[in-house]
């Protein structure tokens, strides 16, 4: 008789991000009383960056939105002056990535307009735009701005042309694109660039994705599913995939994940419920994580996506009795770094004429800046000129720290070897090896080879060349800021208790690892058991 012994297998899976909770902000730090427009357009509505917060308003004759100081939180005053140019209802706003004091706006007058906000603020209306761009036919739905190349932003309209064009010259109004781009046959529903703007990923009113050749204009790759209609795509940053939302055969919200070199079959779909709002999907390429928010939900479900099957882990939800019209998000540079906020919405709730601020935390007990959640992630810096990218260079965008203090930045480059699933960490210490002593460290870990700091030399310091501060080495991570030796008692003892609290999160680490090597050789021995007994 022959005994077969069960595998043992984990019962969930293991991540630090399975207990991320949505925080809301009390009232006083939300935006109330703002005239939120009523469209229909299944746009964000909304756009943010650590200065300002940007939304698009109703208001008779002509179209306008609203730029808010990002600390004018409380009740907003119903004159507040406006950005206020076009002449029909505005469709959607964005902040230009590499400068937080210009925004640029399409509408229905069929026209894109590129603003100047003061350094202070909209402190009377402004009406005059620094750039007008003529070209579309019909009302201009979409803008998307270039991830990586400075002063190229893409629109497209309801005459069906993605249109492609280059601020910097001397015209203040600018009739020709460097490119319109004719491969759609309705509406463009939504725009999405890969990691360094060389992909350009499109949905379509005709439930289509494409993959376009955002300089040439050449389809690439393009859907012919008939189990998935997708209304939103977004490309997973390196993970050479894209996400839609959409509908299933039978009309159930679904979302789908898609091979960027294979747009024949989704590799995964799941439905999700039998709502009508649209899903909006923001990814995070930094933690790995999904948040899908539908239009007129007051939930706000978020996943954690890896590059082996099943690709998508459910976490869980949050959950809200206030319904979102369009959301904002706020970019990487601007969280909250102390409170350990890996990132961060703006809901905006039609009903209650409110902008809500929903913090994504990540439950930790220390206080100290948490290097694993927060890797090195795409910054203000465009990477290429305009004329750079015209000519046919690709870049990525150049990264920075979001250590406080921290002033290191560096290149990713396309086409350099990297595994597209590297960890952002690992992919800078390949292209800088001296970075970070850290990323040496989990670098060397994984071959086996892990250096050791003891205690004793962890706050030793390091002269560092380009900078003129000194560079500590604090638990095998490095600290920038000006530290100065303890010079009381009590300095003395603060930082005694510090390093006492470091030493006790790394045994606690420790501890973690052991456990995880034990499950590990067990469901080993228990596979080669069963192998054995067949």
């Amino acid at each position: 008789m022959t005994i077969t012994k069960m595998t043992w297998r984990p019962q969930y899976r293991s991540s630090k991000y399975r207990h991320v909770f949505g925080k809301p902000a009390t009232k006083e730090n939300c935006y109330d009383g703002v005239p939120i427009t009523r469209s229909v357009h299944d746009n964000h509505l909304c756009t943010v960056n650590p200065r300002f917060i940007a939304v698009i308003t109703e208001c008779a004759g002509g179209g306008a939105f609203l730029v808010l100081s990002i600390n004018h939180t409380g009740k907003v005053d119903p004159h507040h002056p406006k950005v206020s140019g076009h002449r029909g209802n505005v469709l959607d706003i964005k902040w230009n990535p590499f400068n937080d004091f210009c925004i640029a706006s399409c509408s229905e007058d069929t026209t894109v307009k590129i603003w100047d906000i003061p350094e202070h603020g909209v402190l009377k209306n402004i009406t005059v735009s620094q750039k007008e761009l003529q070209g579309h036919s019909r009302r201009v739905g979409l803008i998307e701005w270039h991830p990586t190349a400075d002063n190229i932003i893409f629109s497209t309209g309801y005459d069906y042309q993605v249109m492609v064009w280059k601020l910097d010259v001397p015209e203040q109004v600018i009739k020709n694109p460097v490119r319109s781009i004719s491969v759609h046959s309705d509406v463009v529903l939504s725009m999405s660039f890969n990691t360094d703007g060389s992909r350009l990923a499109t949905s379509c009113k005709d439930k289509k994705i494409r993959v376009i050749d955002p300089r040439t204009g050449t389809l690439l790759q393009e859907t012919d599913c008939k189990s998935h209609k997708a209304s939103k795509v977004l490309f997973l940053g390196n993970l050479k995939m894209l996400l839609s939302t959409g509908n299933s055969r039978w009309n159930h919200r679904q979302i789908a994940l898609w091979d960027q070199e294979d747009l024949s079959q989704p590799s995964y779909s799941e439905d999700l419920d039998g709502s009508s709002g649209v899903l909006f999907p923001f990814y995070d390429p930094d933690t790995h994580m999904l948040y899908i928010a539908g239009k007129g939900d007051g939930n706000i479900r978020y996943y954690e996506i890896s590059p082996e099957k099943p690709y998508v882990h459910y976490l869980t939800e949050y959950r809200s009795l206030l319904p979102q019209k369009g959301m904002g998000v706020m970019p990487k540079r601007g969280l909250d770094v102390c409170s350990c906020e890996i990132f961060r919405f703006y809901k905006l709730v039609t009903i209650k004429s409110l902008i809500e601020t929903l913090s994504m935390i990540v439950p930790r007990r220390s206080e100290s800046y948490q290097e694993d959640i927060y890797p090195m992630t795409a910054g203000n810096k465009p990477s290429m000129t305009a004329d750079e990218w015209i000519g046919g260079l690709d870049k990525g965008p150049v990264m920075m720290s979001l250590r406080p203090g921290s002033k290191l930045d560096s290149y990713v480059e396309l086409g350099s070897g990297k595994d597209p699933t590297d960890s952002m960490e690992t992919q800078h210490s390949r292209s800088r090896p001296g970075l970070s002593l850290l990323i040496q460290e989990r670098l060397d870990a994984k071959e086996g080879n892990a250096r050791k700091v003891s205690p004793a030399t962890s706050l030793l310091p390091s002269t560092d060349e380009k900078s003129s501060s000194t560079t500590y080495v604090r638990n095998g991570q490095l600290d920038s800021t000006h530290c100065s030796p303890p010079k009381t008692e009590n300095e003395l003892r603060q930082m005694f208790y510090k390093q006492q609290e470091e030493i006790r999160r790394l045994k606690e680490q420790l501890n973690q690892k052991d456990v995880r090597i034990k499950q590990l050789e067990l469901e080993i021995k228990n596979v080669r058991n069963s192998q054995a007994n067949l």
